[in-house]
C-alpha cells in the first residue's frame, strides 16, 4: 500500500504537509522527500523552497544584469534556490557576487576588489587591475610592490542572513614572483563599524606553513617572530575548491533586526618592508553550518 493511502501524517492533504516541510530545512526537506510519492510531491512545492529562499530574494535577484533570464529560466523555487545556491549571481553593477548556503538557505556574499578599500590601489606603480579567467568577476587587483598594504571592506548587516554566525575570508593567490610575504604577519579584524573588532595575525603565505617545521628542526627561531600556535584556526591560507587561497578574517554574528555597517580589513604596516605578487579577488562573507 502507498504510504499516500494510510493513516497518521500520509492521511494529510499535500498541501499540509508542504506546508509542514517549509518549516523544516531545505536539507530535511529533501531528505524527507524519499519517504513517499506524498511526501516527494509536497517537497516539490513552492510553498517549500519560497520559504527557503530569502525574503528579499526578488529585491536581490533585481540587482543582477541578467535577472530576467534567470528569473524566466527558473520554473520553480526549488530550482532557482539551487541555482542560487550552485551559480553565484553578480549584483551591483558586477562589484558583488550572491549566493545561498546550500544547507541553510542563508545569503553569502563575495566584495569584488573593486568594491573594496585599498590603499595605492589606484596608483599604477603599486597595483593594477587585470582579468582572470578564474575570477567570477571583471577584474582583480594584483599587488606589485607597496610597503603599506591595507585591504578593507565594509557590507551592511542588513543584507546578511538574521541570526546567523558569519565568517569572513579574504579570496586571494600568489603569483610565482610573490615576495615579502612571509617576512611579517598581517593583522585581520571583523568588526562592526564604531564596535571592538575582533583582530588576530595571519599569513598570506602559503608556504610558509609548509617551511615552519624544518625552520624549527634547524632552530632558526629568529624567523618565525609572530607566528600564529600551529593548531590556531586559520592563521594560514587555505585552498579552495575553486582553486583560489582564503585566509579567515574573522567571526561576526548577525543579530536579528540589527542594523549597522560590518567593517573587514586586512593590514600589514608595521614590518616597513616591500611585497608584492599579491593578487586579490575580494572579500567573502559566508553562514557558518551549525
Amino acid at each position: 500500500m502507498d504510504a499516500s493511502q494510510g493513516t497518521g501524517i500520509s492521511a494529510l492533504p499535500e498541501g499540509c504537509i508542504s506546508n509542514v516541510l517549509s518549516f523544516t530545512s531545505p536539507y530535511d526537506a529533501c531528505t524527507l522527500s524519499v519517504v513517499s510519492s506524498l511526501f516527494n510531491n509536497a517537497a516539490e512545492s513552492d510553498t517549500v523552497w519560497e520559504r527557503f529562499l530569502p525574503t528579499d530574494f526578488q529585491s536581490i535577484i533585481s540587482r543582477s544584469l541578467d535577472h530576467q533570464s534567470l528569473s524566466a529560466s527558473s520554473s520553480s523555487k526549488k530550482q532557482l534556490y539551487f541555482r542560487l545556491c550552485q551559480n553565484p549571481i553578480l549584483i551591483d553593477d558586477g562589484k558583488k557576487s550572491f549566493t545561498l548556503d546550500k544547507w541553510t538557505g542563508k545569503k553569502c556574499y563575495m566584495l569584488s576588489a573593486r568594491d573594496l578599500t585599498i590603499v595605492w590601489g589606484d596608483t599604477p606603480t603599486y597595483w593594477r587591475w587585470v582579468s582572470d579567467p578564474d575570477s567570477r568577476f571583471k577584474e582583480v587587483a594584483e599587488l606589485i610592490s607597496v610597503c603599506w598594504l591595507e585591504i578593507c571592506g565594509k557590507i551592511n548587516t542588513q543584507m546578511l542572513s538574521p541570526a546567523a554566525m558569519y565568517t569572513a575570508y579574504l579570496v586571494f593567490k600568489l603569483t610565482k614572483e610573490a615576495y615579502g610575504l612571509q617576512s611579517h604577519p598581517a593583522k585581520v579584524s571583523v568588526g562592526l563599524a564604531g564596535s571592538e573588532s575582533f583582530t588576530r595575525s595571519v599569513f598570506l603565505d602559503v608556504e610558509r606553513e609548509q617551511r615552519r617545521g624544518s625552520f624549527n628542526r634547524r632552530g632558526n627561531f629568529g624567523l618565525l617572530a609572530s607566528v600564529p600556535n600551529a593548531g590556531s584556526d586559520g592563521g594560514y591560507p587555505k585552498e579552495r575548491a575553486d582553486g583560489w587561497l582564503e585566509i579567515k578574517l574573522g567571526e561576526f554574528f548577525n543579530k536579528e533586526g540589527k542594523d549597522g555597517e560590518l567593517e573587514m580589513s586586512v593590514l600589514e604596516l608595521k614590518g616597513g618592508h616591500w611585497k608584492g605578487g599579491l593578487v586579490v579577488q575580494g572579500i567573502e562573507i559566508r553562514p557558518i553550518r551549525e
